[in-house]
């Protein structure tokens, strides 16, 4: 192997492990929610911003560190934004007031951004353009094993050590990566750039790029809305489950996403049907939340159910790689950052109404508060799905008429 594809493979693994460790800090407060409420005497709303407040913060860094990345190359931009991950913990560890946690929490979405972003860079510069999407679902199948592992492992931990405890622990392996990045990954030679304001300015006015990202953001309620931070106490008070179970189960979603990252890919460029396949992928979880939300699942089918929501929830690769297929070749890059961006910033918009929607209904029972909270996702699908199809639609009419040509 030639040592400019060492490199490349190098630190496209740290990014990866990077990725996997932002995973379970992303999924954390699902786990430690009833301590943290009870520590900092909040109510469902306020932890909904809390726990959204880091996709405010993952999502305002993307141009910029899309910028820095270009500039200075992964190492000493990744280093500092995992070091920033870490500063982002303390607060819960030391703090008694509710608004270090939420600048914490901001800075851990700001440096989180570096993981997704250096595998783009990493991708776009050691690797063909037509691997990019398997080298994608490659990276994001490493990085939802911090997913799987931020579940209920985790919740075994915070029951046998304490949750402070256990954010030590995190704090002193984000210490260790920082680490590795520094001295393991070499400095890459920036690529050649452009004017910035001009390339960001051509892919804000791409509509179709944009539409494709605002109604992938739609799409994003199972993973960012559901798994990410409320699965486990809607199944506890909704389903009955007992704290290990609720917290096993939405690990479930991140296991069936790791397969699905590259099976999903896969069917999406062998049938050159990429809208296609996101349109499969939204109905499909789209009827699976539907039964949710109702009742009618059982444990064994709602383990079923939550693996093909997991594989339908790599569609997000798709959609990233789709919207840069509509720009011009010289900001492919920037669209992938901008269309990751956009898609995360979901995630903040989902864990504020569901945590408003919880909070208006708590006075009929907790139980059917979660169920008009989480009822929000399959509505936002249906809009996703809807959106995509026109697009799909729009993009058939097109290829038509190039052919009759």
């Amino acid at each position: 192997m030639s040592t400019s594809r060492t490199i490349a493979w190098t630190v496209w693994m740290i990014a990866s492990i990077f990725y996997a460790y932002q995973y379970i800090l992303r999924v954390m407060p699902n786990i430690m929610l009833e301590d943290i409420m009870q520590q900092f005497n909040i109510d469902a709303a306020v932890f909904g911003q809390y726990s959204g407040v880091y996709y405010l913060g993952y999502c305002i860094m993307h141009l910029p560190l899309g910028i820095m990345l270009d500039r200075y190359g992964p190492r000493k931009i990744m280093t500092a934004c995992i070091l920033l991950t870490v500063i982002g913990l303390l607060p819960i560890i030391f703090s008694d007031y509710w608004v270090y946690p939420i600048i914490g929490r901001a800075l851990i979405g700001m440096g989180s951004s570096a993981a997704i972003l250096g595998a783009f860079k990493v991708i776009r510069m050691g690797f063909q353009e037509k691997h990019f999407t398997r080298m994608l679902s490659l990276a994001v199948t490493i990085g939802l094993l911090g997913a799987i592992y931020g579940g209920g492992p985790v919740s075994s931990m915070c029951d046998a050590l304490g949750y402070k405890m256990v954010v030590q622990i995190v704090v002193g392996v984000g210490l260790v990566l920082a680490a590795l990045t520094y001295f393991i990954v070499p400095n890459m030679a920036p690529t050649p750039h452009r004017p910035v304001m001009s390339d960001i300015k051509e892919v804000f006015t791409n509509h179709k790029a944009i539409a494709v990202c605002l109604f992938a953001g739609l799409m994003v309620g199972p993973l960012e809305g559901f798994a990410d931070v409320w699965a486990t106490e809607f199944l506890k008070e909704v389903y009955g489950f007992d704290t290990i179970v609720a917290s096993y189960m939405p690990s479930l979603i991140f296991v069936g996403m790791c397969f699905g990252a590259p099976v999903l890919s896969f069917i999406a460029e062998k049938t050159n049907r990429y809208l296609g396949t996101i349109v499969g992928a939204g109905i499909i979880m789209a009827i699976v939340f539907i039964a949710l939300v109702l009742g009618y699942l059982t444990v064994d089918s709602m383990t079923l159910s939550f693996l093909i929501v997991g594989v339908c929830c790599a569609y997000q690769i798709i959609a990233i790689y789709k919207a840069s297929t509509y720009v011009p070749e010289h900001v492919s890059g920037l669209t992938t950052a901008v269309a990751n961006m956009i898609i995360m910033s979901f995630g903040y918009a989902f864990h504020t109404v569901i945590g408003l929607v919880v909070n208006a209904y708590e006075g009929l029972s907790m139980a059917q508060a979660y169920v008009y909270g989480i009822s929000v996702i399959p509505i936002a699908l249906g809009i996703g799905v809807v959106g995509f199809f026109i697009l799909s639609w729009q993009d058939q009419i097109k290829l038509r008429r190039i052919s009759n040509d």
